[in-house]
C-alpha cells in the first residue's frame, strides 16, 4: 500500500505540473527538505497569496512550518493533516501529502483536463486562482447567515404588525406639538453631549493608562536586565560541591561496574548449581533403578537356589561332597542377602 500511495503521489504531482521529478527512492529515508518544498509548493498552488515562512534550518523552524501548513490546510481546505507523520518525512508523510494532491488533482479533473495530456510547457495553464474562490465562498456563507437572521427577525416583526399598526396609526394621527418636539430634541442633544464628554474622559484615561503602562514596561525591562546579569554570574561561577559530585559520580560508576560483574558471576554460579543438582538427581534416579533391578535379580536367584536345594534333599543317594557344595551355596546366598540388605540400607 505504501508503494501504491507513493506511485499515485508521483503521478499526481507530475500531472499538477511540479517542476521536479519525484521517484520512489526519495522517501526511503527521511527527506524533510523535499517534504517542505512539496508542502510549500502545494500551499502556493492552493493560495498564491499565502505568507508561510519557508525557513526550515532549525528544529524550531521546522515545527513552526509544519504547524503553519497544517493549520492553513485545516482552515482553508478543511483537510486534516497528521503533523507527526509529516515531520517524519518518510513514506508515512506521503500519505498525508496525498490528501492535498488528491484534492488539487480532482479539481483539475473537473475542468476536463486529463493527466496524460499535461506537459511541462502547459503546466502554467492549470494554475487556479483559489484565493478569490475562497473569498467568494466566505462572502456567500456570510450572506447566507445574514439572510437567515434577517428572515427570522422579519418573521417576528410581521407577527407583531397587528399590534404595532394601531400604535403607528395613532402616532400619525396625533398632531405635532412644537414645544414637545423641542423638549425631545433638547433631551437628545443633552444625551449626545453627555456621550461626547464620556468619550473625552475615556480618551484622557487612555492617555494616563498608556503612561502608566510605559512606566511599568520600563520597570520590567530593568528587572529583566538585572535578572539576566545575575543569571550570567551564576552560570559563570562553578558550584562548591561540583568537585565532590564528580568524584562521587566516578565512584558510583566503579561500584556499578563491580555490581554488574558480581551479578553476572552470581547468575553463572546459580546456573552451575542448578546443573549440578539436576545431574545428582539423575544419578540418584539411575542408582535407584539399578538397585531395584539388582534386588529383583537377587530375589529370582534366591528362589531358583531354594528350588534346586529342595530337589537335592529329596534325592536318596547324596554324596558328601555334594553336601559340602550345598553348604557353600548356602553361604553364598547368605552373603548375597547381607549385601542386598546393606544396599537397601544405603
Amino acid at each position: 500500500p505504501a508503494l501504491a500511495c507513493l506511485s499515485d503521489f508521483t503521478e499526481m504531482m507530475r500531472a499538477l505540473g511540479y517542476p521536479r521529478l519525484i521517484s520512489m527512492e526519495n522517501f526511503h529515508t527521511p527527506n524533510f527538505m523535499l517534504v517542505s518544498e512539496v508542502l510549500l509548493w502545494l500551499v502556493k498552488r492552493y493560495e498564491p497569496q499565502t505568507d508561510i515562512p519557508p525557513d526550515v534550518e532549525t528544529e524550531q523552524d521546522r515545527v513552526f512550518f509544519i504547524k503553519a501548513v497544517a493549520q492553513f490546510m485545516a482552515t482553508k481546505a478543511h483537510i486534516k493533516l497528521n503533523t507527526k507523520k509529516l515531520y517524519q518525512a518518510d513514506g508515512y508523510a506521503v500519505k498525508e501529502l496525498l490528501k492535498v494532491t488528491s484534492v488539487l488533482y480532482g479539481a483539475m479533473n473537473t475542468k476536463g483536463v486529463e493527466r496524460a495530456d499535461v506537459s511541462e510547457e502547459d503546466s502554467s495553464k492549470f494554475k487556479f486562482d483559489l484565493g478569490s474562490k475562497i473569498a467568494d465562498l466566505k462572502a456567500a456563507r456570510q450572506l447566507a447567515s445574514e439572510i437567515t437572521s434577517k428572515g427570522a427577525s422579519l418573521y417576528d416583526l410581521l407577527g407583531k404588525e397587528v399590534e404595532l399598526r394601531e400604535a403607528r396609526t395613532e402616532s400619525i394621527a396625533r398632531p405635532l406639538e412644537i414645544n414637545e418636539a423641542e423638549k425631545v430634541m433638547k433631551i437628545a442633544i443633552d444625551c449626545v453631549l453627555e456621550q461626547v464628554q464620556k468619550t473625552k474622559d475615556m480618551l484622557n484615561n487612555v492617555a494616563l493608562d498608556e503612561a502608566n503602562l510605559e512606566a511599568k514596561i520600563e520597570k520590567r525591562k530593568l528587572e529583566l536586565e538585572r535578572s539576566q546579569k545575575r543569571l550570567q554570574t551564576l552560570q559563570s561561577v562553578r558550584p562548591a560541591f561540583m568537585d565532590e559530585y564528580e568524584k562521587i559520580e566516578e565512584q558510583l560508576q566503579k561500584q556499578y561496574s563491580s555490581y554488574l560483574e558480581k551479578f553476572r558471576n552470581l547468575t553463572y554460579m546459580e546456573q552451575l548449581l542448578d546443573d549440578h543438582r539436576r545431574i545428582e538427581q539423575e544419578m540418584f534416579e539411575e542408582a535407584a533403578n539399578m538397585l531395584h533391578l539388582t534386588q529383583n535379580r537377587l530375589k529370582e536367584e534366591e528362589q531358583r537356589l531354594l528350588k534346586s536345594g529342595k530337589n537335592d534333599d529329596s534325592d536318596i543317594e547324596i554324596q558328601e561332597d555334594e553336601g559340602s557344595d550345598s553348604e557353600v551355596e548356602d553361604g553364598q546366598i547368605m552373603k548375597q542377602r547381607t549385601a542386598t540388605e546393606m544396599l537397601l540400607q544405603g
